[in-house]
């Protein structure tokens, strides 16, 4: 299995660039190897989701901005070869809005998506990350980025593990019919 990043955003407002928090781990070897977690100070002092992940402009009014963090978060994901997240097209939508907004380089790894592999490989009512979560018996502290990014890399280990490809739940590739 190569080296794959699970990552999670909070945004603090409807702007795709508004990253408030993101939490990553890191798995090689079919195993969680470091976790990264970091709020984010956004582009604007509005933060509508507060209800969502709890989070208020005066804990990321001092906190770096997704420029400033950057040099961190790349290093992090640096020889990743795909990146995981629980509704991807979200996630991806956020990292490249925040990579176009400081005028750096988006990293190019596909992405894969534990919604589309959940509902290829498990037989649940519901595919929300709470759902899946309860049903595998996976400790959740649901919309705090750092716990949400791990259990979509657990998610990830579990789907791969009993028969889903990469290639399966690739955001971009047409979902398949079980």
């Amino acid at each position: 299995m190569a080296a794959v990043v699970a990552l999670d955003f909070e945004t603090s407002d409807p702007g795709a660039d508004s990253a408030c928090a993101l939490g990553m781990v890191r798995m090689e070897e079919g195993r969680i190897v470091s976790s990264l977690y970091h709020l984010i100070r956004p582009p604007r002092s509005r933060v509508y989701f507060t209800e969502i992940h709890g989070l208020t402009w005066s804990m990321l009014r001092t906190q770096p901005t997704f420029a400033e963090l950057w040099p961190r978060f790349s290093a992090f994901w640096d020889g990743a070869d795909l990146f995981v997240a629980h509704n991807a097209s979200f996630d991806r939508r956020v990292l490249y809005a925040c990579c176009a907004a400081c005028k750096v380089t988006a990293p190019a790894a596909p992405f894969v998506c534990t919604v589309k592999g959940s509902r290829l490989g498990l037989r649940l009512p519901h595919h929300r990350l709470n759902d899946v979560c309860d049903y595998l018996h996976i400790e959740l502290n649901h919309h705090h980025a750092d716990s949400d990014a791990r259990a979509a890399g657990l998610i990830y280990l579990y789907l791969r593990s009993h028969g889903l490809s990469d290639t399966d739940m690739l955001l971009d590739a047409p979902c398949r019919r079980k």
